[in-house]
């Protein structure tokens, strides 16, 4: 991934969805185009034009911390935009992102396996940059079988949205689904664009999916550390859930998602259910399953 080219895309992109009235300028004339004009930014900066050009044009290099948060702040940045902004920069001025030597993509560390099967009453799972499941607790893997058991995916949520005919099912607001993985993907990408297994996948979704390349191309990007997710889970029917990320800081760029419902709320019967169903299947191997119930 060249950063000049996604550089100019992720400044061009956040510059057109202002509007002079969302940044008090009053008047400015005829536009051709939507959005700011490139010399609206550099004076809500406090930069000049060509400085601001330079840096949209691709070129961070040299930029300083301040006129960063300065253009951030002229262009009304989220958080998650502002600190891609700053990886932007980083990997403009320093190159890759040097790490310490960590496991290698798929090896659980045991202690992470056993927090994981600690966790008896709530669907937890382990994932990567990729949008790999790299381990779940027993429940974690009953929630998310329709992604594990089918082996085209390699047990990949993002190929999961973006391939399988049945994820529109499993999530009924798919295209929040879709924008949620893309951006988690996209922000990875720009803290580390030298990850080649990350690298490798953008770019099978990309030759693959128009819908992935379609989102890709906006470059938008967003944290993913809790929120409500609806899911219709092929066992038990209707799963109103919340969600809540917890970094893994020994390995750098995996996560740990766990999955709770309101107690007493028809998603927690249906998660007791779910894991009924999967503690009975360890001792007898699977049964059909059970038509969900209504809502």
């Amino acid at each position: 991934m060249e950063n000049n080219i996604d550089v100019r895309a992720f400044l061009t992109g956040r510059r057109e969805r202002l509007t002079p009235e969302q940044v008090g300028i009053i008047g400015g004339g005829r536009r051709r185009v939507p959005g700011l004009r490139r010399e609206e930014v550099a004076m809500l900066a406090g930069v000049s034009a060509d400085y601001y050009v330079r840096m949209e044009r691709g070129n961070l290099s040299g930029v300083s911390l301040e006129v960063l948060d300065a253009v951030a702040s002229a262009l009304r940045l989220s958080d998650a935009e502002s600190e891609h902004l700053h990886d932007l920069a980083r990997t403009a001025n320093t190159g890759p992102v040097r790490r310490r030597k960590t496991p290698s993509p798929g090896v659980l560390r045991p202690s992470i396996q056993r927090m994981l099967d600690a966790m008896t009453t709530a669907p937890a799972a382990v994932t990567n940059p990729r949008q790999d499941i790299l381990a779940t607790n027993d429940l974690g893997r009953a929630l998310f079988a329709p992604i594990l058991e089918d082996s085209t995916l390699q047990g990949n949520a993002a190929r999961f949205i973006f391939y399988s005919p049945s994820a529109r099912l499993f999530y009924p607001d798919w295209e929040a689904a879709a924008d949620n993985t893309v951006a988690a993907m996209r922000t990875a990408a720009g803290h580390d664009p030298h990850d080649k297994p990350l690298t490798d996948i953008v770019g099978e979704l990309v030759t693959r999916s128009d819908h992935f390349r379609q989102r890709w191309a906006s470059h938008e990007v967003r944290h993913h550390q809790t929120g409500a997710k609806q899911i219709v889970h092929p066992r038990v029917g209707d799963l109103d859930v919340i969600f809540e990320r917890l970094d893994l800081p020994g390995t750098p760029g995996w996560a740990m998602f766990v999955y709770t419902a309101e107690a007493g709320s028809p998603t927690a019967e249906r998660m007791l259910l779910l894991g009924s169903l999967a503690a009975t299947e360890v001792r007898t191997g699977p049964a059909p399953a059970p038509r969900p119930g209504p809502g």
